[in-house]
């Protein structure tokens, strides 16, 4: 496995209230804190990249607001990207000019056109296809409008199309381990990163330093979390964290190397 300095990802999860919120399972909410106060502090801890996504906008039929976003935009110091409510191009190209550099595609992938014309538009380094994956009776399987319907394909497979469609990063997020805090499902990450030809960033139960270097050890190419930097404790305890230069470099960089 080839590390290549790993990204370390915040994901922060926004309501149609405009609260950031951290979900269980896709369902259960707990409310984390402003958006603004909670950047600004990531911005102290001089985070690699952000992700936000408004968890609501597809489901109630929003487009992003971009006054919120260019607000947002303008008080996060590091690489910003930003999914919910993505259908069209116009709107994408006009988060682009406010600050945003990467794209996640959830809803809208399935049919490629969206991903295709975009990776056209501002090159596949800008467009993220977040493929959110459950386990069930029948074996893995893609779903979207926030877990509630599933996608007629491998997950796989459907990596490998979003790929040929334009995609340069894959967001893999387990549903089934959402904010559990046990660990990702390193069975997923492993069998994606030795068939995804392009960047994997792995999402969904990371709970502790020692998680985000097992998601590196399976093959990510990136770890992203909501919990690990958010909660503290059994009690989840609402705490904005994010690990030392120290710790990313002894504890997780190099413990994934080495394990």
């Amino acid at each position: 496995m080839e590390l290549i300095s790993p990204r370390i990802i915040p994901v922060l999860l926004m309501d149609r209230s405009r609260r950031l919120v951290k979900t269980v399972g896709f369902r259960e909410r707990t409310y984390i804190g402003d958006p603004f106060n909670v950047v600004r502090i990531f911005n102290e801890k001089e985070v690699d990249e952000i992700c936000l996504i408004d968890i609501d906008a597809t489901a109630d039929g929003r487009d992003p607001d971009l006054g919120f976003v260019r607000e947002f935009a303008s008080e996060c110091f590091m690489p910003l990207s930003y999914g919910g409510g993505l259908k069209e191009v116009n709107v994408c190209e006009a988060l682009h000019k406010v600050g945003v550099e990467k794209l996640v595609i959830g809803t809208q992938a399935p049919e490629e056109t969206l991903v295709r014309e975009l990776a056209t538009s501002f090159g596949s380094q800008a467009v993220v296809v977040s493929i959110d994956v459950h386990r069930g009776t029948n074996g893995t399987e893609v779903r979207i409008l926030n877990g509630t319907r599933r996608v007629d394909q491998d997950p796989l497979e459907f990596a490998q199309r979003m790929v040929q469609a334009g995609a340069g990063e894959i967001l893999l997020n387990s549903i089934d381990n959402d904010g559990a805090r046990t660990g990702y499902d390193l069975e997923l990450i492993r069998q994606f990163s030795k068939s995804v030809p392009v960047p994997l960033i792995a999402l969904g139960g990371a709970g502790e330093h020692v998680h985000l270097r097992d998601g590196l050890s399976a093959g990510a190419s990136a770890v992203a979390s909501g919990s690990a930097f958010t909660f503290q404790g059994p009690l989840r305890a609402v705490l904005i964290t994010y690990p030392t230069p120290e710790e990313i470099d002894t504890a997780i960089i190099h413990g994934a190397l080495t394990t």
